[in-house]
């Protein structure tokens, strides 16, 4: 895995917790390559809204003190590893076998720092639909994306559809 694509699906992992969704084919790939028990709800309870904060932090281009308080509280620690089928070396955030929440905030910590300090690569935002709380992470080519799914996209799209019609019929 490249380190761009590390930094990316370390965010994508972090968006996908704050946003509270099912475990994906991706966190069980970092759980299982980085020898990671599944954290319990209970667990997640301290590590959730300093993500929570710190990925709004990002998204909205705010103050950098929520990241800052994430890297305190879970101060990443630089592994250099070669475990990918390519074996090449490349920086990991925390030691493999960690207690899931510790290797989840370290993690997670460092990859949100790279975002917000401009990785190009990377850009994580929030969703423009009325009354959607999520993020996403955008990784279209020209990131234009604004909405976290198609169905906000649509939702966004049909609401607009309809009050420029309802604009035009008042006005006829």
């Amino acid at each position: 895995m490249q380190y761009i694509a590390y930094i990316g699906n370390m965010a994508k992992l972090t968006v996908e917790l704050v946003n509270g969704d099912d475990p994906s084919e991706l966190r069980h790939e970092f759980f299982g390559q980085h020898h990671i028990a599944a954290p319990r709800a209970d667990e997640l309870a301290r590590l959730l809204p300093l993500l929570r904060d710190a990925v709004a932090t990002v998204a909205d281009a705010g103050s950098i003190e929520p990241v800052n308080v994430l890297l305190e509280t879970f101060p990443p620690t630089m592994i250099v590893s070669s475990h990918d089928e390519t074996g090449t070396p490349h920086l990991h955030f925390a030691r493999d076998g960690e207690d899931a929440v510790s290797w989840l905030g370290r993690s997670c910590a460092a990859a949100l720092a790279h975002v917000i300090c401009g990785d190009p690569h990377v850009t994580v935002g929030r969703c423009q639909a009325d009354g959607c709380e999520r993020f996403y992470v955008d990784d279209s080519r020209n990131r234009s994306r604004r909405f976290c799914s198609n169905t906000c996209a649509s939702r966004t799209t049909v609401a607009a559809y309809r009050a420029r019609r309802k604009s035009q019929d008042a006005g006829a």
